[in-house]
């Protein structure tokens, strides 16, 4: 990697902390957000400093601000979103007031509820107003010893119809983590890549980054797709939603096979049903 890049890498932006200085940051984006291999206005980045992991996407989304900031506000509402990837086998209130979310985590999709991690997040709402929204949530200790685990999610109406959202999400692996990842990079996962190009070859098709940088892009992709099928299923009658929220997220998975390809539709949904439904009905 160049110079240049390597420093592009490390330049990761911090939270906005108000609804100008992320419509700012739209504004300095907007030609990466114009024109890119996604054919969308999203734009995707990552980092790699030691153990710490962090990836980024910038995306304008076609809902209004109005629909998603009351979308995100309650903890609760997170684990419809949560529930959708693919080793998420529950997800519930977490803390004596139920203001958190715990997460269990799975290595495999196929796997028993009781072989998942738990992961407890913290859940705040440090920022909400006409035209800024940010939520956070936390985990001292993540899945299979990483720590630090953090999802952030910003987001600030364009107009009366777009929203603009930042999503970061980090997380840092300890010396057992650094391990396993160092497998799964040498066996399973040496083929897969992330989405931002680091090169061209010689005929002019791009590279794309690999490792732990590849990793932490196709998960933070994937927390930004979960958002987006849950979003764009507001709307259907409650009765509908799940069934078809998965189905919007596997397909847009499947946009991105080399990256995102795990599981076939019916696989996903023999799988997913059943987990949707643990959450679902502890709601009730």
């Amino acid at each position: 990697m160049s110079i240049a890049l390597m420093l592009l890498a490390f330049a990761m932006p911090v939270q906005a902390q108000d609804g100008a200085a992320l419509r700012g940051r739209h504004v300095s984006l907007k030609a990466q957000l114009a024109d890119n291999a996604f054919g969308r206005p999203l734009h995707v980045e990552s980092s790699e400093n030691g153990g710490a992991q962090k990836g980024a996407i910038h995306a304008v989304l076609e809902q209004p601000f109005e629909r998603v900031g009351p979308a995100l506000m309650r903890a609760a509402q997170w684990c419809e979103v949560l529930i959708l990837q693919a080793n998420i086998k529950n997800c519930g209130p977490s803390g004596a007031g139920g203001e958190g979310v715990a997460i269990f985590v799975a290595r495999k999709p196929s796997d028993a509820l009781e072989r998942a991690y738990r992961v407890d997040l913290r859940y705040s709402v440090p920022a909400a107003g006409a035209d800024y929204l940010q939520v956070a949530l936390d985990a001292a200790e993540g899945p299979f010893g990483t720590t630090d685990y953090r999802i952030r999610v910003e987001a600030t109406p364009l107009d009366g119809m777009r929203t603009f959202l930042h999503l970061a999400y980090s997380y840092t692996l300890q010396s057992t983590a650094r391990m396993g990842m160092g497998m799964y990079l040498a066996t399973s996962g040496r083929s897969k890549v992330g989405f931002s190009v680091v090169e061209r070859a010689a005929d002019g098709r791009p590279v794309y980054v690999g490792g732990v940088r590849g990793v932490v892009e196709r998960n933070t992709m994937r927390y930004y797709l979960a958002l987006e099928a849950y979003l764009g299923t507001l709307e259907l009658p409650a009765s509908e939603q799940v069934e078809e929220r998965l189905r919007a997220f596997h397909a847009a998975l499947e946009r991105y096979p080399r990256q995102l390809h795990e599981l076939e539709l019916d696989e996903y949904l023999d799988i997913k049903r059943r987990d949707a439904a643990r959450v679902m009905q502890a709601r009730r």
